[in-house]
């Protein structure tokens, strides 16, 4: 039996071993269902929540009884090369997934999709200002929740370039953002599931609706007359990995000194569209199989949750206490208003169908959670091209109104 337990114990020393004990602990509370309501594959990022609280830190509870013994810092290495490569996966195979479609879907609904990620960064941002304007919070707290209840790694970015030099806002910016983080994973992936619950649609009448809305797109030559390097296809995504991280170094000078780019994930994303819509490269194709780019799609998730859960829990308490809930309040405020404002606009303005709007919102909120339950509520990958429109924009939008907010104010 002290064999059995030595080994055990052993094994929790291994961070392979702890992302793996994370995501079965975290798919397994996924799955527990409250009223029709689970969290799915975001079980995971409340597990690694948990384990970042009790066992990350090297004073943390199951470091002190000797059943965790990675030190922070080296577990600080392996999550940041787990979240980069799980984010990277996902966002690559959900572009080879909606790139047939995407061209189509930009032209027919360029201007709503534009016109939905204004709204929905615009009243984050509003509310960023409103609380900035009415608390005695600094600019630099109140960004970095924006940027955390929009779970904006870029707007993140962006805010702590701005106040780059003084570690006291960096700080502030920082402990903002990993509190409102977590509220605005969950809370996205809560919405997209109870709105079709509270408005009691049927599923399939809705996964119908936006079947036809993305129907008339042309297809890619499924002819099978191009040369495969490897049947699965992973030699065409590696390649679109690889090339999506070199654009996304590129950075484009913006008013006040400042620069974007679109980093790992943006570039990814819109090199994996470009070989899904074209499907080949002269005689080489460019195709992955389905069946890789969903596996790719929910490991990459799984990852990125594992990765982003664990800092993101690692004295989230004690900063809680230091700080007060109303931060909590506030960031909650800030991924709230934009889905509100974002729905309804999406509905009554916009006219979408349901799943659209909720797959325009997913993009709208940078949320790559939230599109993974939206797809396994819709049972149909349609839902992507509207996320994979709106995203960009988005993107972009929110990377210049942390920069902005924190100037200005």
């Amino acid at each position: 039996m002290d064999y059995l337990l030595n080994i055990v114990v052993k094994s929790f020393s291994t961070p392979v071993f702890l992302f793996f004990f994370i995501a079965f602990a975290g798919y397994a509370i996924g799955r527990v269902t409250v009223k029709g309501v689970s969290l799915g594959t975001a079980g995971v990022f409340l597990a690694a929540l948990l384990f970042g609280h009790f066992g990350y830190a090297d004073d943390s509870l199951l470091h002190s009884i000797g059943l965790v013994n990675v030190s922070a810092s080296h577990m600080k290495i392996a999550l940041s090369l787990v979240q980069s490569i799980g984010l990277i996966c996902f966002v690559t195979s959900v572009g080879f997934i909606a790139g047939p479609k995407f061209f189509h879907d930009l032209r027919a609904n360029a201007t709503s999709y534009v016109l939905e990620a204004v709204v929905i960064i615009g009243s984050g941002a509003l509310v960023c200002v409103v609380v900035t304007a009415l608390t005695d919070l600094s600019s630099a707290v109140t960004t970095g929740l924006l940027a955390g209840a929009l779970t904006s790694t870029p707007g993140f970015a962006a805010a702590q370039e701005a106040v780059a030099g003084n570690e006291a806002l960096l700080h502030e910016v920082s402990v903002a953002y990993g509190i409102a983080y977590p509220f605005g994973v969950i809370g996205v992936v809560l919405f997209v599931q109870l709105m079709p619950m509270i408005l009691g649609v049927d599923i399939e009448e809705e996964r119908s609706k936006i079947s036809i809305a993305v129907s008339d797109a042309p297809q890619s030559d499924e002819s099978g007359s191009d040369i495969s390097i490897d049947p699965f296809g992973f030699c065409a995504f590696s390649l679109a990995v690889i090339l999506g991280i070199l654009i996304g170094r590129f950075r484009v000078p913006l008013p006040g000194g400042a620069s974007f780019s679109l980093g790992n994930t943006g570039g990814a994303l819109l090199l994996g569209l470009l070989f899904g819509h074209f499907g080949h490269i002269g005689p080489f194709s460019l195709k992955v199989r389905n069946a890789s780019l969903e596996t790719f799609r929910e490991f990459g998730l799984m990852l990125f949750l594992i990765g982003a859960g664990v800092p993101g829990g690692s004295g989230f308490v004690a900063i809680l206490k230091q700080h007060g809930t109303m931060l909590f309040i506030y960031g909650a405020l800030m991924t709230l208003v934009p889905l509100l404002c974002g729905y309804f606009f999406s509905r009554y303005r916009l006219k979408m169908c349901l799943f659209n709007n909720l797959g325009s919102i997913t993009g709208g909120m940078t949320s790559t959670p939230a599109l993974g339950t939206l797809i396994n509520v819709a049972q149909s990958s349609d839902v992507v091209s509207a996320y994979a429109v709106t995203y960009p924009c988005a993107l972009v939008l929110v990377v210049l109104a942390c920069q902005f907010i924190v100037t200005l104010l």
